[in-house]
């Protein structure tokens, strides 16, 4: 039997079933070091990686040791953002599957409290949220913790970043003090290897499994390249050199504050070139919005900070673009993580001035590669880049229950557009996005302002460009 096989670990059939069916194979390197002690009911402290499996990691423990004849809490996970929270629970009901009756509820900010109400009224056996929304519920009383069995902080530095370390603080002090926690970081603070994070860890964790699993980049499908430039002004004309050559199907570039994120989008779409600026000062609805529409191609370029990235899994991104070395060298090799998953290839472009030179030397001792800085290169072609969709947002969601193929349908209908003119469509609780060919989004949004959805007329804009 591989030592990378689910069936080696102590999980129910019914879970070991599922999983084959998911299309889950083999355990990657966080799952195969930390489920055996997860499930053997210690506390683990973990670094991985977005993408690296973290989710079944501590998922498919919290889903192993469940008492499904009790509909007391028994797991709590926490997490940084709502949409982050929104992806951990579907991960986990898509684990639960072929287990009878498991409840997941979600608890996050930004959601109305009534409907949170009447779902805890009903019992629930994992709760996902954000602190600030879980700490409300406790303050109100209308969320009990004396049975949780199993804490889990997902992204749990990003949470220190954010400042929640009162409100987790608060959360654990209401939880028994013989519960298990799992604590998961995408960067690994040094004071992990002496056993514990000092200060936000402290009290949290009891005699750790500490798992770290380093971010690797293999050569084959990850180019970096590193460049110097003179002064900010010669920053924004490289970065534009180097997206007109690379002409990404979508991108990220990372800055260090929420201002520059604003400052680089503007110069960007003034060139011509479409991009959207995520930071922490964004409403989660405008936030949501910014990804919907990166994901389905609306908008090629994210203008982010580390801190508004982390915790999102964004699938195929061609490259990733910073504007500096990040502060923190494991950031930058976070960063450099985001491209060349799953064997497609990728491309990391990073930007240093004369005085940052000996951050590159810092980063070559680190990684045990010789980097050195190379000319920009030269642009043939200088169009500017063009995202291919354009995404149209429809006032009604799942509470209306709107389904995708209902959407898909009014947009193909007599009059409509082609099949293959729709693009991703991403129905949420109030609200709908769907992307379009951007030649075809005139039609199809008259088509949708011309005919019933679900046998009423439903309100329908354009969102992008």
């Amino acid at each position: 039997m591989s030592t990378t096989s689910f069936s080696r670990l102590a999980l129910p059939d019914a879970l070991l079933a599922n999983l084959d069916s998911l299309g889950y194979r083999a355990m990657t390197p966080v799952q195969s070091r930390a489920l055996p002690a997860a499930l053997e009911g210690r506390d683990v402290l973990a670094q991985a990686q977005t993408g690296s499996g973290k989710t079944a990691a501590f998922g498919l423990s919290l889903l192993a040791r469940l008492d499904l004849a009790s509909s007391r809490i028994q797991g709590l996970v926490l997490c940084p953002t709502r949409e982050l929270a929104d992806q951990v629970a579907e991960a986990l009901r898509a684990l639960a599957r072929r287990l009878a009756n498991v409840k997941v509820l979600t608890l996050c900010g930004g959601a109305p409290f009534g409907p949170q109400l009447a779902s805890l009224e009903h019992g629930a056996h994992i709760v996902v949220g954000t602190p600030g929304r879980v700490e409300d519920h406790l303050r109100r009383g209308t969320l009990h913790l004396g049975g949780l069995a199993t804490l889990v902080l997902d992204e749990a530095d990003r949470m220190l970043d954010m400042g929640f370390q009162a409100a987790i603080d608060d959360i654990a002090a209401q939880t028994p003090s013989r519960r298990q926690t799992l604590l998961f970081s995408a960067t690994y603070p040094a004071e992990a290897a002496e056993g514990g994070l000092a200060g936000f860890t402290r009290g949290l964790l009891h005699e750790p499994h500490i798992v770290r699993v380093e971010d690797t980049h293999n050569d084959a499908t990850i180019e970096q390249h590193f460049y110097v430039v003179a002064d900010e002004a010669a920053r924004l004309a490289a970065l534009r050199r180097l997206l007109l050559y690379y002409r990404p199907a979508s991108g990220v570039v990372f800055c260090h504050t929420k201002r520059d994120t604003h400052a680089v989008a503007d110069d960007l779409n003034a060139a011509g070139m479409q991009a959207l600026a995520l930071n922490g000062d964004l409403e989660q609805k405008d936030r949501e919005r910014i990804l919907v529409m990166f994901a389905n191609q609306s908008v090629t370029l994210l203008v982010a900070t580390d801190v508004a990235a982390r915790g999102l899994d964004i699938d195929g991104v061609d490259a990733v673009f910073s504007l500096g070395v990040a502060h923190e060298l494991d950031v930058h090799t976070h960063r450099v993580g985001r491209t060349g998953r799953a064997g497609k290839q990728g491309v990391a472009c990073t930007l240093i001035s004369e005085k940052e030179r000996f951050r590159l030397l810092q980063l070559s001792e680190q990684q045990g590669e010789e980097y050195e800085p190379e000319p920009l290169p030269e642009v043939a072609d200088t169009t500017p880049l063009a995202a291919p969709m354009a995404t149209l947002q429809l006032g009604a969601g799942k509470k209306d229950k709107l389904r995708p193929g209902d959407i898909l349908g009014a947009l193909t209908g007599d009059g409509g557009i082609a099949g293959d003119q729709v693009g991703k469509i991403k129905v949420l609780a109030r609200s709908a996005y769907v992307a379009v060919a951007r030649g075809a989004a005139r039609q199809a949004l008259a088509k949708l302002e011309r005919d019933r959805l679900k046998g009423r007329n439903v309100r329908v804009r354009r969102v992008t460009q």
